[in-house]
C-alpha cells in the first residue's frame, strides 16, 4: 500500500513532536482533531461525551508520544486511545444511569443532546444510512471509508481480530446497500 503525502507528513510531525517540537505537535493536533472527534462521536453517539473523550485522549497522546516507537502507527495508536477513553466514558455513563434509575425507579432517559441531534440531522442519504447502522458497524465503516484506515489498522485501533473487522464491514455494506436502494 503506497503511503500518501499526508501520511508521510503526519509521520514527520509525529517524529518532530517526539523530539520536543511544540509547533509540530500543534499542527499534528490540528490535523487529527476532527478525525478523532468524529471517531469518538461514532463510538459514543453523544457530542459532548465525544468532545470530553477526545480532550482526555489528547492528554494520553501527549503523555505517551515519547514512547511511541514507530511514527507510522500513530493513526491506529491515537484511535485506539480514543476507543479506550470512549469505552471508559460509556461505562461511567452507564453506571451513572443505573444508579439514577435505581433511585428514581424510571427507565434511562433518551439522549437529547442538541449537538448530537445536529450530527444526526445530516440530510445526505449516505450519512443518514451510516448513522442508522448499529454502533459496531458504524464505527468500522467510518474508519475504513471516512478515515481511510486499512482493515489491519482498524483491528489495532479497536483491539479486534482482523476477521471481526472484515465481518462487520461486510454486514455494514449489506445494510447500507439495502438502505440506499430503498431511498
Amino acid at each position: 500500500m503506497e503511503r500518501s503525502r499526508s501520511r508521510i507528513f503526519d509521520e514527520y510531525l509525529v517524529a518532530s513532536a517526539k523530539a520536543g517540537d511544540r509547533k509540530a505537535f500543534t499542527r499534528l493536533a490540528e490535523s487529527w482533531q476532527k478525525r478523532l472527534l468524529a471517531h469518538a462521536w461514532r463510538l459514543t453517539g453523544d457530542a459532548e461525551m465525544a468532545m470530553d473523550v477526545v480532550q482526555d485522549g489528547w492528554a494520553d497522546i501527549v503523555h505517551g508520544l515519547p514512547r511511541l516507537k514507530d511514527p507510522r502507527v500513530f493513526p491506529a495508536w491515537a484511535f485506539r486511545i480514543i476507543s479506550r477513553r470512549a469505552a471508559d466514558a460509556i461505562g461511567r455513563a452507564q453506571r451513572k444511569r443505573r444508579i439514577e434509575a435505581a433511585y428514581a425507579a424510571e427507565p434511562d432517559a433518551i439522549e437529547n443532546s442538541a449537538n448530537a441531534m445536529e450530527f444526526k440531522a445530516d440530510s445526505n442519504p449516505l450519512h443518514q444510512a451510516i448513522s442508522e447502522l448499529p454502533a459496531k458497524q458504524r464505527i468500522v465503516i467510518g474508519l475504513f471509508y471516512l478515515e481511510d484506515f486499512s482493515v489491519a489498522e482498524i483491528a489495532v485501533a479497536l483491539s479486534l481480530p482482523v476477521g471481526t473487522v472484515k465481518t462487520r464491514l461486510m454486514h455494514a455494506r449489506q445494510k447500507l446497500r439495502t438502505s440506499l436502494e430503498r431511498k
